[in-house]
Formats: structure tokens, sequence, C-alpha cells
């Protein structure tokens, strides 16, 4: 089978995108293909991605006691756009909802929570989230939160708080995604210790290719795997390579290779973090129409289909259905 076939075939599942601002701004209409950013549905038809997860970021002026109205807002701008694009794209909340887009020829839209600044110490938020499809959190972006560290703040050996242990509980308990992508080292042993679930970094690459903070260690990569989980490999150009110059393609196809050696084929996926990272992208991954060139890379490394197919998705749909159902 030759790649374009293999991947027209495969469930494409990227963990992570920071569209949804891109959204809200009204800087794009997902609707339409734009010159703009990463990613809009014609140029992800054309990637052939499945499932995309929409992470809810929020930015800084929104910290102080804005939070969960904001992310109101960015569920809602998501919503909205579902509500147009009925024929193009539908909300997901399981694994059978991607599958169902896979076999319509539509997009999946997963919603995430990137730190948990929008849950404003209450549970009770997050209980609403998941009503509205909420199926991903990320504990901590980089800074600290009621929940606990990121990694910026790795110095003061930190991990989870109070809060952020009961919040993991609580995801376990919803079947929501525990991500521990932004979060500091301490923490992330605290989520591994807590977490009855697999638990996934839905964008990171491995340290050892690339040794900044948000990536991870080899030790790390192969304690997420001890939970069954996955770490999807990113497209940042500063988390593929110290010279940003030499962010590629083939650079990310080393981060694979590195990840899957020590995690293992089944706890490597993709994480692209498309529309959350300035220009210049990596070379040959431009956007969202450059996924189909990952498939024939992997190919040209001598993975097996089946390993393929695993890594373009499979990973990430046997966490998601082992989590959310």
């Amino acid at each position: 089978m030759d790649s374009s076939e293999l991947h027209r075939r495969s469930i494409v599942f990227d963990a992570h995108c920071d569209t949804i601002l891109a959204i809200l701004r009204g800087d794009r209409d997902l609707n339409e293909r734009s010159s703009e950013g990463h990613l809009d549905l014609p140029r992800m038809r054309e990637g052939g991605i499945t499932a995309q997860i929409f992470a809810i970021f929020i930015e800084h002026p929104y910290l102080n006691g804005q939070a969960a109205h904001q992310a109101l807002r960015l569920f809602d701008a998501l919503h909205a756009t579902l509500d147009r694009s009925t024929e193009e794209m539908i909300l997901a909340k399981s694994t059978a909802d991607i599958e169902r887009a896979k076999a319509q020829g539509k997009i999946a839209a997963v919603i995430s929570i990137e730190g948990a600044e929008p849950l404003e110490g209450d549970l009770a938020l997050l209980r609403v989230y998941h009503r509205l499809g909420l199926r991903n959190l990320g504990i901590t972006w980089s800074t600290r939160n009621r929940a606990g560290d990121g990694v910026h703040e790795a110095r003061t050996g930190g991990g989870l708080s109070r809060f952020g242990v009961e919040l993991v509980e609580e995801l376990n308990h919803l079947g929501i995604m525990v991500d521990v992508a932004h979060l500091a080292p301490a923490g992330v042993r605290d989520v591994l210790e807590i977490s009855e679930a697999p638990v996934i970094a839905s964008h990171a690459n491995a340290y050892a290719l690339c040794p900044v903070a948000r990536n991870l260690t080899d030790e790390q990569l192969e304690a997420i795997a001890g939970t069954g989980g996955v770490i999807g490999a990113t497209f940042v150009p500063p988390f593929l390579h110290t010279n940003r110059d030499e962010a590629s393609l083939d650079r990310l196809l080393d981060h694979m290779d590195h990840m899957v050696r020590v995690a293992g084929i089944d706890h490597v996926g993709l994480g692209s973090d498309f529309d959350g990272f300035s220009p210049p992208p990596p070379t040959g991954l431009e956007d969202g129409t450059c996924f189909p060139r990952i498939t024939a890379g992997l190919l040209r490394r001598g993975y097996a289909e089946k390993d393929v197919q695993k890594i373009l998705g499979g990973n990430f749909m046997r966490v998601f259905g082992q989590v959310c159902g």
C-alpha cells in the first residue's frame, strides 16, 4: 500500500491545537481556506485529519477573575462553528463519534482545556464543562495555578496541590483524559501516582534530543507509557531543535524514533500545537495539509503499516476509548 492510500484509510488524531482562539478573535472562519495560521476545515480535510483536539486556553488578561467567563466564550465559539458546519464536522465525546466521523468523511472535534484556571478551584465547573463536551484537561499551562506548578515554576520542586489531587481523581471519575503537557516534573510524578487511568502528554517531544523544559525525559516517557498512555509528538520548532532553523519534518521523525525506542510503539502519537506557536513553522510541516508527509516519512524509515496507523491515531484512539468511552 502506498503512503497516500494508507493515510487515507487511517484515523489521524491530532491531540492539540490552539485554533479556537483565532475563531473567537474573528481572525479566521474555520469553514474557509485561509493563508493565515495553520488550520481550517479545507486544510484539515486535505491533510486527512480525522480527530482534532481543540484547546481552550485562557490568555493572561483574563486570569484575574475572568477565566471561567472566557472559557465559556471559547466553548461557545467552537459550538457555534460546529452548528454552522454540520456537514463537515461533529463534536466527539466518544470513540464511536470519531469512528462515525471517519465513516461519513467528517472531522471530529474534541474539546480540551489547557490549564485548570477556568475551574477557579471548583470541581462543579469541571462537571459543567464535561457536559459541554470537555474530554481532555491539561493540569497547568507552564505557570502556577490552583492545581499545581507548571514547568516555568520547576525550580520550587512543587507538584500538585490538594485541589490538583482532587482534580485528577474527578477527571478519572468523569472520563476526561489527564494531560501532563506543561506540568512541572514533580506534578507529572504526582499525576502518574494518582491517576487510575492512562495519562497523556498531548504535545511534547524528547528531552534527550532537544533539552528544553517542555520536553520529556526518557524516565518520564517510560512512566507515561507505564500507565498505558500516549505522548503526542509536537511540531513546535523550539521543542524540535535548539536551533530553530533546524526544525523540520525529519527532526520530528527523529523525535518519534526516539520515543518509540524508549516508550514503545503503542505510546507515541501526534500533537501538532498548530496555531499555538509563532512562525516560521518547521520545514515540511507548514500547516494542516502536511500530515500525509508524516505517513510517508514513517514508511521511509521502515515502520510497518500497522505501526504507522498506531502513531497517526490508533494509540490516541485506544486511550480515548479507555478513558472517555
